[in-house]
């Protein structure tokens, strides 16, 4: 029994002092991704846990967690990617990283900066590099940027997927002080879109993506459910100019 209770205690637990220290520090420097995985290793709970359990009751879950695939190597096969064809997932993935300056081993170095995995089996393990190495592909599905509000709309979508305490603190933070900076936008409306269109599609993590990044991004958007940002797209002209933080995200 007591076992049991530690055992629930460590995976359960939150340190909100660390957590309080890496938000400072992020609206002070948007762009430091590294303290975005200290919010979410201080505040994690048991959220890689829960989604283990969902993957395990899912024949698609179960062969994923079986084979556990390796899709930073996919992803920074930039040669390959950009042979795809126009219009396909991987072809669209080239595009925004290539415009934004990005890759996956970024995301990882970043992650690196917070202490990880404690008292986590492999499986978890490998469900948190997933959800952190397809990060930038969640922004191509769902078309949000990687403007400030693109970010904000991407980690709803993000938490309503695959529910994190740490990804919540975040949106309420950034869109406290991006409301009060742009008080003429509806926030609260947009971050519901993101949540909506998190409902709406399919798990990101039930897709072998490895296997689907030559596919027409519109076709696979419409068959998983990932219904168009309208009202992100419509909102991005008003915020020429904003200073809202920009949280720099990934699961």
């Amino acid at each position: 029994m007591l076992n049991s209770i530690v055992r629930w205690y460590q995976l359960n637990r939150i340190k909100p002092i660390q957590a309080g220290l890496a938000v400072s520090r992020l609206l002070r420097n948007p762009d430091d991704t590294g303290q975005v995985f200290k919010i979410l290793e201080a505040l994690k709970g048991n959220s890689l846990g829960l989604a283990h359990k969902r993957m395990q009751l899912d024949l698609r879950g179960q062969q994923l967690l079986e084979e556990q695939p390796n899709i930073v190597s996919v992803l920074n096969d930039r040669e390959a990617l950009l042979a795809m064809p126009e219009g396909s997932i991987g072809r669209a993935y080239y595009d925004f990283v290539h415009r934004e300056g990005l890759s996956a081993d970024g995301l990882i170095a970043s992650s690196e900066e917070a202490p990880r995995f404690e008292k986590m089996g492999r499986n978890e393990r490998w469900l948190g590099d997933r959800l952190r190495d397809i990060h930038d592909l969640q922004h191509v599905m769902t078309g949000y940027g990687r403007d400030t509000l693109g970010e904000l709309c991407l980690l709803s979508f993000m938490t309503t997927q695959t529910p994190s305490r740490g990804i919540d603190f975040i949106i309420f933070m950034g869109r406290t002080k991006g409301q009060k900076e742009n008080p003429d936008l509806d926030l609260k409306s947009l971050v519901r879109e993101g949540r909506e269109i998190g409902q709406s599609a399919d798990w990101m993590l039930f897709t072998r993506w490895e296997d689907r990044l030559h596919e027409p991004l519109e076709k696979v958007r419409a068959e998983l459910g990932f219904i168009p940002p309208s009202k992100y797209r419509a909102a991005l002209a008003t915020l020429e100019g904003s200073q809202m933080i920009r949280p720099q995200a990934a699961a």
